[in-house]
């Protein structure tokens, strides 16, 4: 066999070794977008109803509650803590059964303010055995503010919750589903997460209503 010329190897060298890198970065690449997006898209095995359920919703996220984000791959949500109004503790397992449409909000938070009025209708409207809208207030100061506040401006309907060390935000937060005030998560029976909405929505409006109503009657 003839030796090859120095250059010649050390032309084959770098090819090889260029070829290799090309194959390590494609690897790298099929890891990040191909197996990683696999696993961000796998539906948690608790919440495959869930799936289907959420499938139905997602025509339905319309007009007035357009923005919310039905969740494509539904997990199921952390058992999140507060507090009731006389200060026991609460969990959201504690709503287990229900549809639940939780709700945070502070009353430093302008928009969430002015969502409460409507909270407090839908829950006249909808709420009891099958369904429940559960709203967490988040205030850290002036604790007795937010219960003399909803008193004030005649909230009647929505049972007090509250956890003064906003605990829950930052919890919700770590999984990326609270961003700022006022956050609203659309939790089916079992614990799993059907939407989430950023930011402030008419829930008295007929879409809202419809939404809700839909998700309630298939989860049951």
């Amino acid at each position: 066999m003839t030796d090859l010329p120095d250059t010649t190897r050390s032309t084959k060298r770098r090819r090889m070794i260029a070829l290799g890198a090309l194959v390590g970065v494609a690897a790298g690449l099929a890891a990040v977008y191909g197996i990683g997006a696999m696993q961000r898209n796998a539906t948690d095995p608790a919440c495959r109803a869930s799936a289907e359920l959420a499938g139905q919703l997602a025509p339905l996220a319309r007009g007035e509650v357009a923005a919310i984000n039905i969740a494509s791959s539904p997990s199921r949500l952390p058992d999140l803590a507060f507090q009731d109004a006389s200060g026991r503790p609460v969990k959201l397992a504690d709503f287990g059964g229900r549809t639940v449409l939780l709700n945070l909000w502070a009353t430093w938070c302008v928009p969430c303010r002015k969502e409460m009025p409507a909270l407090d209708a839908l829950q006249a409207k909808l709420g009891g055995e099958t369904f429940q809208v559960v709203a967490v207030n988040i205030d850290t100061r002036n604790l007795d503010k937010p219960k003399a506040w909803l008193g004030e401006v005649g909230i009647r309907q929505l049972g007090y919750y509250a956890d003064p060390s906003a605990k829950v935000f930052q919890d919700l937060k770590v999984i990326g589903k609270a961003l700022g005030m006022p956050t609203t998560l659309l939790i089916d029976p079992n614990g799993c997460e059907l939407g989430v909405l950023a930011g402030p929505a008419e829930w008295a409006s007929d879409d809202a209503v419809k939404l809700i109503e839909a998700a309630t009657r298939r989860a049951s």
